[in-house]
């Protein structure tokens, strides 16, 4: 697994590490308007897959906008959004900031995503911080796992490989 620290301190992931060349495993999120969704929902397309802790913090914040902000750049490309805010929370927070390239989606009810892709933090109840990026075939081509929680993503890496993915 992955060694991910949050505010210095070590955390417990649970689940798998998924890993590059790895078949994308399926979770099901809820959506803001409370409507299940999965992965399978967007087969065939390229989606960056971007985790955060919580919407409403500042790297977290930094993050959403960021991609939001290259999606319009990307083309056909799906961006999710994933944490354990509730969707109420999301919407909200997307409303307020004009967020409309990025699909915000909760993980609150049962860590179905942070388990099966190895992000859910044990001790908090949280998501670690990480980048995702899986193909039109469902293979995961970049899989970035931040080291330290409150550190941003690498930004660039995960963009090229989108770009790379279509």
């Amino acid at each position: 697994m992955a060694a991910i620290t949050f505010k210095g301190n070590p955390v417990t992931l649970l689940g798998n590490e998924v890993k590059v060349g790895d078949k994308a495993p399926n979770f099901t999120v809820l959506a803001n308007d409370l409507s299940e969704v999965s992965l399978e929902d967007s087969k065939g397309s390229v989606r960056l897959i971007s985790v955060v802790p919580s919407i409403d913090t500042g790297v977290c914040d930094a993050q959403t906008r960021r991609f939001n902000e290259e999606a319009s750049n990307l083309g056909n490309v799906k961006i999710l959004t994933i944490s354990v805010d509730l969707p109420f929370a999301q919407k909200r927070w997307c409303g307020a900031n004009g967020i409309e390239n990025v699909q915000t989606l909760s993980d609150h009810r049962d860590l179905s995503f942070g388990e099966a892709f190895g992000v859910a933090i044990q001790e908090l109840r949280l998501l670690a911080r990480a980048v995702f990026v899986v193909n039109s075939s469902d293979e995961v081509i970049y899989a970035e796992y931040v080291s330290e929680a409150t550190d941003h993503p690498d930004y660039e890496s995960a963009i090229e490989a989108v770009k790379a993915a279509k």
